[in-house]
């Protein structure tokens, strides 16, 4: 793993941590406000047609997605507008028959099923939906476009597209929201945001900082169930990521979604508890079903030597390919596209390292039926008999653009420190700068020179590995994550560099510094 330290030792480590991650204004960045608009959306025209339909008592759907974000934006949406008067309905569709998207059958049954349906609002959806906005607007229906996912290279045949890529789907549901009146949702943007993977740093980090505020303080009935349910006492970042995105989208995933909206929405007790459980049951069976596809995925990977992984098999649960191509990426640091072969027309799941464009390349194959994303991520269509020429031409153009330093692990890691610099109260300020994430990673340190006092293994076999560490007088505990299975022999004594984070440990009541070590060079 290369190590790219992004400053050299000295005394003002706040100040270098703001630089390293390009922050100007230091106090917005500590005490950002609530953003009560979002810069480069205009909403005028989208309000005058919600207007619209209020006054002619139109039927409306909000057309949302199956995943934690577009369940938390259709959440948003629909009790905005419901609450603006209009008569509204939630449809999340189901990921197998439907799909991701709003498409042209779907738009044709819900007018089937809705007579006098006159208006649809997408979101975390909708922007590369030519099929589904032109039918949509053969049925006399009109569509608003609230994504933020990259635009197609297309027009929409509609007038009402609100796009940002500044946001996540949930977040931009929540400002067009805000125009309406609607006082509610910001805890739920926020879980979009962290689920979402959005760089948390501006408006993002505003949303989130203060939308875990609201979290630890939501009266949603279903939310609170969901936390008893998981363990959850305190939310941060970690817990939306872990905890309570992949329950939310564990229904889409293996069964259907609109579960998980009527559990963000309940008001009542006991359905909140069923629901809560029914999602961490299902939760349950997600991670097995995923543990299954990987053995077969890594099965089928063996000696494969090309930079970019395609995978497909008919076994594959098209629910959780995305879950399968993500873990493969971090496994084997390389971009990963898992695909669940079915009948003619096989779906497809795409992630990514940085920088390589997974959306630009797959596009460029001229191959796909359907699909969108972002450069990290992306879900596809194709015909199942293009598959092994998709695999030849996206691999071509992988050969020509993953140079080796990019197919390296990097670790960015903040700045050098002497153990003498740590302390409770660098802690304290390093915790200034939660939330952490994607763009505001939790600060990582380098020590160099340090000497094993201690080594020991823990946790199911072995796995884990605790050090103890000294330079000059300064002794520190550590623990190192998966670092039984490489380190477990370190002679005591030897010399070190060490790549960590900064940690607080409570044992028996008593508090103490850790280091979480992240990696490890000897000479």
């Amino acid at each position: 793993m290369y190590w790219e330290i992004l400053a050299k030792k000295n005394k003002n480590i706040v100040k270098t941590l703001l630089k390293n991650r390009g922050i100007e204004n230091e106090k917005e960045f500590f005490d950002p406000k609530i953003p009560e608009k979002l810069d480069g959306v205009k909403f005028d025209k989208a309000l005058e047609r919600i207007k619209q339909a209020k006054k002619n008592k139109e039927k409306v759907i909000v057309y949302g997605d199956y995943d934690a974000d577009g369940i938390c934006a259709t959440a948003i949406m629909w009790e905005a507008l419901y609450g603006f008067g209009l008569d509204v309905l939630p449809h999340i569709p189901d990921r197998f028959d439907e799909g991701y998207g709003l498409n042209a059958k779907t738009v044709h049954n819900l007018k089937l099923k809705i007579e006098n349906l006159k208006l649809i609002v997408t979101v975390d959806n909708g922007i590369v939906a030519y099929e589904g906005i032109k039918k949509a607007k053969e049925l006399g229906i009109d569509v608003i476009v609230v994504d933020h996912h990259t635009k197609g290279l297309k027009k929409l045949a509609t007038s009402y597209v609100l796009h940002s890529a500044a946001v996540c789907g949930s977040a931009l549901a929540y400002f067009f929201a805000k125009e309406l009146g609607y006082k509610d949702g910001l805890e739920l943007a926020a879980i979009g945001t962290i689920a979402d993977q959005m760089p948390l740093i501006g408006m993002n980090r505003s949303l989130v900082k203060h939308g875990l505020s609201a979290l630890n303080e939501t009266t949603r009935l279903g939310l609170l169930a969901l936390f008893r349910e998981a363990g959850i006492e305190e939310v941060g970042t970690y817990e939306v990521n872990y905890m309570i995105a992949p329950r939310i989208n564990a229904m889409g995933r293996i069964s259907h979604g609109l579960d998980s909206l009527r559990l963000l929405c309940t008001k009542n007790t006991g359905k909140a508890r069923e629901l809560s459980f029914l999602l961490s049951k299902t939760n349950a069976e997600r991670q097995k079903i995923v543990d299954d596809v990987l053995i077969k995925a890594k099965s089928l990977y063996r000696n494969n030597s090309n930079k970019l992984l395609v995978i497909s098999h008919s076994s594959f649960h098209e629910g959780v390919i995305g879950l399968a191509a993500g873990k493969l990426t971090e496994e084997f640091y390389r971009p990963a596209i898992v695909l669940s072969k079915k009948g003619d027309v096989s779906k497809a799941s795409a992630r990514s390292i940085s920088g390589f464009n997974i959306i630009e390349a797959i596009r460029e194959t001229d191959l796909i039926l359907e699909g969108g994303g972002h450069p990290m991520a992306a879900g596809f269509s194709i015909e199942t008999s293009k598959i092994e020429i998709f695999s030849q031409k996206i691999n071509a153009i992988a050969e020509k653009l993953l140079t080796d330093e990019l197919l390296e692990r990097k670790l960015k890691v903040d700045m050098e420190l002497d153990f003498e610099q740590i302390s409770f109260s660098l802690l304290s300020q390093l915790k200034q700068f939660e939330p952490f994430g994607l763009g505001n990673p939790t600060p990582t340190f380098m020590t160099a020179d340090v000497e094993v006092l201690e080594t020991r293994t823990v946790g199911q076999n072995a796995k884990h590995l605790k050090l103890k560490l000294k330079q000059d007088e300064q002794i520190f505990d550590t623990i190192y994550f998966g670092g039984g299975e490489f380190y477990s022999k370190l002679p005591l004594g030897i010399k070190i560099d060490v790549a960590y984070q900064i940690d607080e440990n409570i044992w028996n009541g008593r508090k103490c510094l850790q280091l979480k070590v992240k990696d490890i060079k000897k000479d």
